[in-house]
């Protein structure tokens, strides 16, 4: 899909980190140290075009601070070498290093954004993230974990399809931990709610409170560089998508559930009130919206709302839930729309 995530990953890079002071970061790992008072600076994490400037990926710092004379323009672009196919990034739990990672080259970026914030350097480049994970391919979700990074792959480099798996980092860089996505053949402990498992990957969220991590599940290499005209028009190619999400044991790392969520299920955005112990993902290809909730001591995955009208797949890409939990917002990447769904009763949104 890569006209396709040449659009997102811009979109998400300037989504994810505009931040002021009465901003709702709710897309943040709840690890995260909490931002106090006016942002100065924004970072975006941007692909390289041919025929534009160097034509390389670069990390784009833009003055956020409305009383300075920076507000809004860019005041400096760190390039990267090569197109990497740029896509999301993620700060680390102290937020003095930003991740950016490649879908196509497996390239991790890490930028020090602390020592001088106008002026991000990047200190390490992680090449061979493929042959540490054990074959992961497409490093997508950057989130930190206390001390960790914990990164969602796409792929494998076995044969470019969807089986995925999770790897852990320390801060610094240091590889420690792969995890794979269970499927039918390796469940890991697993068990299947419904009646698919098929190991493939997307996003992350966590619960502390509950221990519990959720994952959710895309397409593989195979796909995501595919022309997306190409791709649309493929049903082979169609065939190949995750419909699935994981409900981990956050702790021991270890898969505990498998959800059946068909139509791709993309981000993964957990409630935050004390007692609110449920997720939200929306599936791309059905237009969905699916609430992870828990009763009486039993998980489970529903689908509660329709986005729009699913036969024209307006292909919802990010979502964000208010920090009150009243709210949840809703992309759609096909028709350019944006929706706000009442979210105070879960099940009915």
């Amino acid at each position: 899909m890569r006209h396709s995530f040449l659009a997102l990953a811009t979109c998400f890079g300037i989504l994810g980190f505009t931040v002021s002071a009465s901003a709702d970061e709710t897309c943040m790992s709840p690890y995260m140290a909490k931002i106090v008072g006016q942002e100065d600076y924004i970072y975006v994490w941007t692909l390289g075009a041919v025929g534009v400037g160097d034509e390389q990926d670069k990390l784009v710092t833009v003055g956020a601070n409305p009383e300075s004379p920076s507000y809004g323009q860019i005041v400096n672009s760190l390039s990267v070498g090569g197109r990497n196919e740029a896509h999301h990034s993620g700060l680390t739990d102290d937020r003095r290093y930003l991740w950016a990672g490649g879908l196509d080259t497996n390239k991790i970026f890490i930028f020090d954004i602390h020592t001088d914030p106008k002026e991000p350097k990047l200190t390490r480049t992680i090449e061979d993230f493929s042959a540490k994970t054990g074959g992961v391919v497409g490093p997508h979700t950057h989130y930190a974990l206390p001390g960790r990074m914990m990164i969602t792959g796409l792929s494998n480099n076995r044969d470019h399809g969807g089986r995925t798996g999770m790897a852990e980092y320390s801060n610094d860089g240091t590889y420690l931990a792969t995890y794979w996505m269970p499927m039918d053949s390796e469940l890991a402990g697993a068990k299947k709610s419904g009646e698919l498992a098929d190991g493939y990957g997307y996003d992350l969220r966590v619960l502390p409170r509950r221990n519990i991590m959720l994952t959710s599940s895309f397409t593989g290499w195979n796909n995501y560089m595919m022309d997306f005209g190409k791709m649309l028009a493929d049903p082979e190619a169609m065939k190949r998508f995750g419909n699935t999400m994981v409900l981990w044991n956050l702790h021991a790392r270890k898969p505990k559930q498998v959800f059946d969520v068909p139509g791709a299920p993309l981000e993964v955005r957990c409630a935050w009130g004390a007692d609110h112990d449920y997720c939200f993902t929306t599936t791309a290809l059905t237009s969905q919206i699916w609430l992870v909730h828990e009763h009486e001591g039993v998980w489970s995955a529903d689908s509660v709302a329709e986005i729009g009208d699913p036969s024209k797949i307006p292909l919802p890409v990010d979502i964000s839930i208010t920090a009150d939990d009243e709210l949840l917002w809703v992309n759609t990447f096909m028709d350019g729309t944006t929706r706000a769904f009442d979210i105070r009763d879960p099940h009915q949104p």
